[in-house]
């Protein structure tokens, strides 16, 4: 095909189909760990190179008033055990604690400590500087709107944290 304004062989396009529909999922698992992965590893150059993304998603279950093992586990969609094990680890690492609990001395409450929450403060940090570069890469408003689309396509009962649970670990 000749192009009439240019004089120039132009090489004519075939309409573009669609991808399969198993590559949507894979993409949008690839963006998920893309961040994950690079905020983890300027998590660890900030002081914090023991957490695991299963302990980020422990921490927020625990959340500012702390919670139970059994509490825990019930947010990640994990055994009151494998909750207790992931505990453990967290509390090895210093970023929580387990208090005795003021309604029921026979329980106890896991807390942050502080090293969990700048943990956690350092963490949504990163989280924004990674949104900025993909707005400085795709353009804000592609952002935004794939925020919007996500938002629109996500459960209506919000975000869940059972994550851990949901792969099977």
């Amino acid at each position: 095909m000749v192009d009439e304004k240019v004089n120039q062989v132009v090489e004519q396009r075939k309409p573009v189909s669609d991808p399969p529909g198993y590559e949507l999922p894979l993409l949008l698992f690839a963006g998920f760990r893309s961040i994950i992965d690079r905020m983890h590893a300027e998590l660890a150059g900030q002081g914090h190179p023991d957490v695991r993304p299963a302990y980020g998603f422990a921490m927020q279950a625990i959340g500012r008033e702390g919670a139970t093992a059994s509490e825990i586990g019930r947010r990640l969609g994990i055994s009151k055990q494998a909750a207790g094990k992931t505990v453990d680890k967290l509390e090895q690492l210093g970023y929580v604690a387990r208090v005795d609990d003021p309604a029921d001395a026979r329980r106890k409450v896991v807390r942050l400590t502080g090293r969990g929450f700048d943990s956690l403060g350092r963490t949504a940090a990163i989280f924004e500087e990674l949104r900025k570069e993909w707005a400085a890469t795709l353009g804000i408003d592609r952002v935004r709107a794939l925020e919007t689309d996500l938002r629109t396509m996500a459960p209506a009962d919000g975000f869940r944290l059972d994550v851990a649970g949901w792969f099977g670990t």
